[in-house]
């Protein structure tokens, strides 16, 4: 079905109808954050978040190669922190919690999935195990059936700007993939106004840093291999178009969507642009565009329109997100009004990955959306 229109973001400290409503709870409590496979980057993102959550805190972090360590180990920005004096665990050693964080590897989730939901009620994966509701869909895109079928359609897709409703109720929340999130944030206000051509394809060019490929090294992330290259390492087939197709199914459901996207890594460590190629059903002027962005992302406490005639910067750039949870988007309409360029730059292991772990919990446990999200980045 449709989804329903985006509703403006709440003021500061009011309860939104989620899970658990801060008024309800005592003032001095907090829900208590238990972070499966900390060591990585996105979760040493979840724990710099949760440290200065107003609402929640990390209490147990795990890792099968750190355990007995700090997190400030893998993690030296959080030194002198309470989250960075946290000890790794094993996962087997995982305590009940109230909200578990997954960041493990493909397939662990959907494999380990009842004991992680038997740990915590709320559950947020941030991995791609249960981001397609459609078993076959996953299977054409990972190679092999789901681990877990049955729970795949108890997870709902972790993108506020999308599923904001269902968020609200929702007892798990899947990850969303980075060149997704940008993707689709880039389109979706088309797709919601209906402006695009149903015949033509979608061309999703996406930049992306190199912390996209985890904090694991491997022989192509090796410092002399990387720097200065641009290596389009998936000229074809990226598993992240599946999502961009899922969400344009879900506002049109009859659509047939050919996404095509191609991922290059840059000069870069954060950061995705995502450029999108798309043509309109019809030819369009700017003011139809601006209408289109400005009735999709109104309200939206974590999306801005990026589109100016001065300064150096007229367009979205992820170098100035880094560590923010901002999504900036913007576009260009060619000269015969019917093929416009979609630009969206995000920080990957923010609004990518851990960022909107963190605007989904608050999405689901009826807090102030921005709650833990202040940072607005750096410049220069």
């Amino acid at each position: 079905s449709v989804l329903p229109p985006i509703h403006e973001s709440p003021p500061a400290a009011q309860p939104t109808g989620g899970r658990y409503n801060r008024a309800a709870m005592p003032a001095s409590s907090k829900l208590r954050c238990l972070i499966v496979g900390a060591s990585g980057y996105t979760g040493g993102e979840l724990l710099r978040i949760l440290n200065s959550h107003p609402h929640a805190e990390p209490a147990q972090i795990t890792s099968r190669t750190r355990v007995g360590e700090y997190a400030h180990v893998p993690h030296p920005n959080l030194r002198g922190t309470p989250a960075g004096n946290l000890q790794f665990i094993r996962p087997e050693d995982a305590q009940p919690a109230d909200v578990a964080f997954l960041c493990l590897p493909h397939g662990e989730a959907s494999a380990q999935i009842a004991r992680w939901a038997s740990l915590a009620e709320v559950v947020i994966d941030l991995s791609a195990d249960f981001r397609l509701r459609d078993t076959a869909s996953y299977e054409k895109w990972y190679g092999s059936p789901h681990p877990a079928p049955d729970w795949l359609s108890r997870f709902v897709y972790g993108l506020p700007e999308l599923t904001r409703q269902d968020l609200r109720t929702a007892r798990y929340a899947s990850g969303v993939g980075c060149n997704a999130t940008a993707t689709i944030l880039a389109l979706l206000p088309l797709v919601r106004a209906d402006l695009l051509d149903p015949h033509q394809p979608l061309i999703a060019d996406v930049k992306v840093g190199s912390s996209e490929g985890g904090a694991e090294s491997s022989p192509a992330s090796h410092h002399p291999e990387r720097s200065g290259a641009v290596r389009s390492y998936a000229p074809a087939g990226h598993r992240h178009a599946a999502e961009v197709e899922q969400m344009i199914r879900m506002i049109q459901p009859h659509a047939t969507p050919r996404v095509h996207m191609t991922v290059t890594s840059i000069e870069m460590v954060r950061g995705v642009l995502a450029t999108v190629h798309a043509f309109l059903r019809q030819p369009a002027q700017e003011k139809d565009l601006w209408k289109a962005f400005r009735a999709c992302y109104q309200g939206e406490p974590f999306v801005r329109i990026v589109k100016s005639n001065v300064g150096i910067f007229r367009l979205p750039e992820p170098k100035l997100l880094a560590g923010s949870n901002w999504a900036d988007v913007g576009f260009a309409l060619d000269a015969d009004g019917q093929k416009v360029t979609l630009l969206c730059a995000i920080d990957n292991l923010m609004k990518g990955a851990a960022g909107s772990a963190v605007q989904c919990l608050n999405v689901m446990m009826g807090w102030d959306e921005r709650a833990g999200l202040e940072f607005v980045g750096l410049h220069p």
